[in-house]
């Protein structure tokens, strides 16, 4: 079972799953899980491979809808899901695949099509730091700032440090073997037919006009926002206006 860190407790409305992207950690949606949970719990979960859930030596978009699928079903399912980037998509193959466990998807800047951005090199700047020198995460961010131009992404990657035990909570060796199907999507014959918000930044190139029909295709019933002046990590560049985003999607559709 994937870790979940819990928020609120449960309610009249459907709980909401929240699914981060790669290299991400449920605990990097804490501030925006708890201001959701005044209405519904809300559940957090480390995808395998990632954070404090188990290692796998598979990460495919099946496995992981899987891993949400056991999730929603020991909450007594179904249940509303939210999904970012990696976790978008594996959302989307959730809700095409076990379309009784997902009331409603919001997929956070993503779209159900492959993309040719290789994430290695990012890997090969965590391996890179010496964990037998690092006291602090300042450390790691200092060593990762000699390799990598962003200091955003510095910090991000640092959030998966585990200090004391001096090691990274993500199996690097996998998500790099397996990256070819983390940038891909999988051939899936189904409809989602429920309410579907694609919500993505406006300075983002992950949801182009040309993805819409491909979406409409296994989402007839999609909405598609924009939220202004961000990209990619909208929900970490503009979290208030993505929360109320999210809540107002919610609302429509409830």
């Amino acid at each position: 079972m994937l870790n979940m860190i819990r928020h609120g407790s449960a309610t009249d409305q459907p709980p909401l799953v929240i699914v981060h992207g790669l290299f991400g950690s449920a605990r990097n949606w804490g501030v925006i899980s708890k201001r959701l949970s005044d209405r519904r719990e809300v559940i957090a979960v480390d995808q395998r491979n990632h954070g404090d859930s188990p290692w796998r030596d598979s990460h495919n978009y099946l496995d992981m809808a899987g891993d949400i699928a056991e999730v929603i079903e020991s909450l007594g399912g179904p249940a509303d899901v939210l999904g970012h980037s990696m976790g978008g998509k594996a959302t989307m193959v959730l809700a095409l695949t076990r379309p009784d466990l997902v009331n409603r998807a919001i997929l956070a800047d993503i779209a159900p099509v492959p993309y040719s951005h290789d994430q290695n090199q990012n890997i090969a700047a965590m391996r890179s730091v010496d964990l037998s020198a690092i006291e602090k995460r300042s450390d790691a961010n200092a060593q990762l700032s000699e390799v990598l131009e962003d200091p955003t992404l510095c910090s991000f990657f640092t959030q998966s440090l585990d200090l004391k035990d001096k090691r990274w909570k993500l199996n690097l060796d996998v998500l790099e073997s397996e990256m070819p199907k983390i940038l891909g999507f999988p051939e899936i014959e189904a409809q989602f037919d429920r309410p579907a918000l694609f919500l993505s930044g406006a300075e983002s190139h992950y949801v182009l006009p040309e993805h819409r029909a491909r979406i409409r295709s296994l989402f007839p019933a999609a909405k598609f926002a924009k939220l202004p002046g961000c990209g990619h990590w909208l929900h970490a560049e503009k979290p208030r206006e993505f929360e109320a985003a999210v809540r107002t999607f919610l609302d429509l559709t409830a």
